[in-house]
């Protein structure tokens, strides 16, 4: 029988009330609280609490707090990433971030997902699906991006967007929802 944290990585439905990922979830917020108090002339003690938050994330992530997510352990970032003021990342399953993307302040990035269903849904149990945001990507401030989409390499996303669907490379997209608007060189 699988554990509710196995449900969860598996993008099954889940209860996230289970004991040992309500224990997780502490744990992250208790990091989370001291990376957020932390100050800016202290950058060797936020990067040590960056280390212990995102375990998958290369040293030169840049991170401007406040920053918050949900466990930390899933979500991948590669090199020379920086996210701005008061994003949020609820990585339920995985968040795969490539080199050299930028996140505007305000970023919301949801793996997080409930039953459409609203007898599914009384019952209390949600599920997931994976983000994956290629290399060189521009995500403008205050965009959100919904479970399961795909941003490919070298695509900007304009400011305030929802993007509900999988974005290609080398585009610029915008809008609510958002949609591709040009191509890029």
């Amino acid at each position: 029988m699988k554990t509710e944290k196995e449900k969860m990585l598996s993008g099954e439905l889940y209860n996230a009330l289970d004991q040992e990922l309500s224990q997780e979830r502490t744990d992250c917020r208790m990091l989370l609280k001291a990376l957020n108090e932390s100050l800016e002339n202290e950058p060797q003690q936020r990067a040590t609490i960056v280390k212990q938050l995102l375990p998958n994330a290369t040293k030169s992530v840049w991170i401007q707090p406040p920053f918050y997510c949900d466990y930390g352990y899933n979500i991948t970032i590669g090199k020379k990433v920086f996210f701005n003021f008061n994003c949020v990342i609820l990585d339920v399953m995985p968040v795969i971030i490539g080199d050299r993307s930028l996140f505007g302040p305000n970023v919301q990035i949801y793996t997080a997902t409930h039953p459409l269903n609203y007898k599914e849904r009384a019952t209390g149990l949600e599920n997931a699906k994976s983000i994956h945001i290629g290399k060189d990507v521009w995500v403008g401030g205050s965009v959100v991006i919904c479970p399961g989409v795909t941003i490919g390499d070298r695509t900007v996303i304009g400011a305030g967007s929802v993007v509900t669907k999988d974005i290609p490379s080398d585009v610029f997209a915008a809008g609510n929802p958002c949609k591709i608007i040009r191509e890029l060189e």
